[in-house]
C-alpha cells in the first residue's frame, strides 16, 4: 500500500484521531480510507443521476401523458 503525508490543521488533526479511538476504525489511516471510499461512491452517484439528466434532456420535448395511458403502460410492462 502507497503512502501519503496529509498536512491538517489541529482540529482536523484532533478530530480524525477521536475517529480512530473510539473503536469504529482500527487507526487514523483505516477512517480516512473510509472517507474517500464514501466520496468515491458519492461521486459514482452523482455522475450517474447526471448522466440521467443528460440524456433526459437530450431526448428531447416531453410528451403529454395521460392517467389512462400511464396505467396501460404499467399493464403491459408489468
Amino acid at each position: 500500500m502507497a503512502t501519503m503525508n496529509v498536512s491538517l490543521p489541529e482540529q482536523m488533526k484532533d478530530w480524525v484521531e477521536e475517529q480512530a479511538r473510539t473503536g469504529t476504525y482500527a487507526n487514523s489511516s483505516d477512517y480516512v480510507r473510509d472517507l474517500i471510499r464514501r466520496d468515491q461512491t458519492r461521486a459514482k452517484a452523482i455522475a450517474e443521476l447526471q448522466s440521467a439528466i443528460d440524456a433526459g434532456l437530450a431526448s428531447g420535448p416531453a410528451q403529454t401523458l395521460t392517467a389512462q395511458d400511464f396505467k396501460a403502460s404499467m399493464r403491459r410492462n408489468g
